[in-house]
C-alpha cells in the first residue's frame, strides 16, 4: 500500500470528528513544513500567516476559482460563482465601488441602535428562560437570531421573513466548502435554497425599486456612479453574499467567540473588570478560532512560492485558521488573550478582497459580548457543545449554557 502523503492526511484528517473539534494541532503539523504542501497535482495548500497575507494580496492570483485548471475544490456553480466574492478586477473594482456608496460607515453605524434593540430582546427572552430554570442554547438564542435579524433590518426585509433567511443561509453555507467534501445530497440542498433565496430576493428587489425605504436594497437599486448603474442581477448576488458570508460568519463569530470565552474563565472576568478591552477582545476571538477557516485563490501566471512553482490554473487553498495560529506571529496562539493587539488576523481575509461586512460583524460582537457580560454574572457550559458538519466556515450547531443573573 502506497504510504499516505501529507496532502492526503490533510483531506482524510479534516472530515473526522476530533479535528473538527480541534483544527489547530493539526495545522500545526503542517505549518511546520515548507510554505506551500502539495494536495494534488494542481492543488496546493498553505498555513504560515505571512504567506497567506502575502498570497491574499497577490495581483497574480484569481478569486475567480471557474479559472482553476481542474475542479477538485471548486464551489458547485451558482449564483454564489458570480458574486464579488469570487470576482477580478476590472468587474471587481467597479462593483465593489458601487456597493461602497450604498454600503456606507454611515449605514453600518446607524445599524448600531438596531443591533442593541434586537440583542435586549433576546436577552429577555433568555432572562425568562433562565427565571424558569432552562438550559439555554447560545446558539439558536442569541447567535442566530441577532445576525439574520441584523441583515434583514439592512436590506430592508420584513422580520416576519427571518426564519426563511436562516433556513436558506443554512443551506448556503456548505457552497463555501470544497466539492471534495460535500454529497450530492449536499449539493442539490444548496441549488434549492439558492433558488428560493433569489427568486424572494429579485421580488423583494423589483418592489423596492417602486417604493424604496432607507435599507440597502433601496440604495442599490438607485446607485449610480458616472453613468454606471448596478444591475438587478448584480443587487441579488450582493444580497445572497451578504446573507451567506455576513450573517453566517457572524453567527460563528458569537458562538466561536463564547465558547472560547467559556474555557477561559479568567478572560471573562478581566472583560467584566475593564469593559474597555471587549472592542479589542472580539479580534482576539476572531483571531482565536475564526468564524472562516479557508479560501482559495487560483494563479492567473506562474509564481514562486517559498522555492515551489506553482503554475497558471493552480489553485491555493490559504488556511486563515493556521495562519492566525501562527506562532512567528502570535506568541503562545493557542492562549486565549483579550490584551493581546490581534489586529493582525486573517479571519476578514485582505486585499481587494477584504471583508465588506467586517465592520458590521465586529459591531454585532461587541453589542453581544457587551451584553452578555453585563446582563449575567455567571456564564458556564451546560454540556457538550455541538459542531456544525461544514469546513470552509467552522462554527457551533448548538452551545448549552447555565446563566445566572446580574444583581
Amino acid at each position: 500500500m502506497t504510504p499516505m502523503s501529507l496532502a492526503d492526511r490533510f483531506f482524510v484528517d479534516s472530515m473526522s470528528e476530533t479535528f473538527r473539534e480541534d483544527p489547530y494541532p493539526h495545522y500545526d503539523t503542517y505549518r511546520a513544513h515548507r510554505p506551500l504542501v502539495r494536495a494534488a497535482d494542481t492543488m496546493w495548500l498553505c498555513f504560515g500567516h505571512a504567506d497567506v497575507a502575502a498570497l491574499l494580496r497577490d495581483p497574480k492570483l484569481s478569486s475567480d476559482e471557474r479559472r482553476a485548471t481542474t475542479e477538485i475544490g471548486c464551489p458547485e456553480p451558482g449564483r454564489l460563482d458570480t458574486s464579488l466574492l469570487f470576482m477580478d478586477p476590472p468587474d471587481h473594482t467597479r462593483l465593489r465601488g458601487l456597493v461602497a456608496r450604498a454600503f456606507t460607515p454611515k449605514r453600518v453605524a446607524d445599524l448600531r441602535s438596531t443591533a442593541e434593540a434586537i440583542t435586549a430582546g433576546l436577552f429577555d427572552d433568555i432572562r425568562i428562560a433562565v427565571a424558569s430554570g432552562e438550559v439555554v442554547d447560545v446558539i439558536r438564542a442569541l447567535a442566530y437570531p441577532l445576525p439574520v435579524r441584523v441583515i434583514c433590518a439592512l436590506l430592508g426585509v420584513p422580520e416576519t421573513d427571518a426564519a426563511s433567511f436562516s433556513r436558506w443561509s443554512r443551506a448556503l453555507v456548505r457552497s463555501l466548502d470544497p466539492s471534495v467534501l460535500r454529497s450530492a445530497e449536499v449539493d442539490a440542498a444548496i441549488a434549492a435554497a439558492e433558488g428560493d433565496l433569489a427568486g424572494y430576493l429579485e421580488d423583494l428587489l423589483s418592489f423596492r425599486r417602486t417604493r424604496p425605504g432607507e435599507d440597502l436594497l433601496s440604495a442599490l437599486a438607485t446607485v449610480e456612479a458616472d453613468g454606471d448603474r448596478i444591475l438587478p442581477k448584480e443587487v441579488v448576488d450582493l444580497a445572497l453574499l451578504l446573507l451567506v458570508a455576513g450573517h453566517e460568519t457572524t453567527v460563528n463569530l458569537i458562538g466561536n467567540g463564547v465558547l472560547a470565552l467559556l474555557r477561559a474563565p479568567d478572560q471573562v472576568e478581566l472583560l467584566r473588570r475593564r469593559p474597555e478591552l471587549v472592542a479589542g477582545a472580539v479580534d482576539e476571538l476572531l483571531r482565536f478560532d475564526s468564524p472562516v477557516q479557508m479560501t482559495q485563490r487560483v494563479a492567473i501566471e506562474d509564481v514562486e512560492v517559498g522555492g515551489d512553482r506553482v503554475r497558471a490554473g493552480d489553485e491555493i487553498a490559504l488556511v486563515l485558521g493556521a495562519a492566525n495560529r501562527d506562532p512567528s506571529v502570535f506568541p503562545e496562539p493557542n492562549v486565549l488573550d483579550v490584551t493581546r493587539d490581534a489586529r493582525r488576523h486573517v479571519a476578514f481575509g485582505g486585499g481587494i478582497h477584504h471583508c465588506l461586512g467586517a465592520a458590521l460583524a465586529r459591531q454585532q460582537g461587541h453589542v453581544a459580548l457587551s451584553a452578555l457580560l453585563t446582563r449575567f454574572s455567571r456564564l458556564e457550559l451546560a454540556g457538550s457543545p455541538v459542531r456544525r458538519p461544514t469546513f470552509t466556515l467552522r462554527g457551533l450547531e448548538s452551545l448549552p449554557v447555565v446563566f445566572e443573573r446580574a444583581h
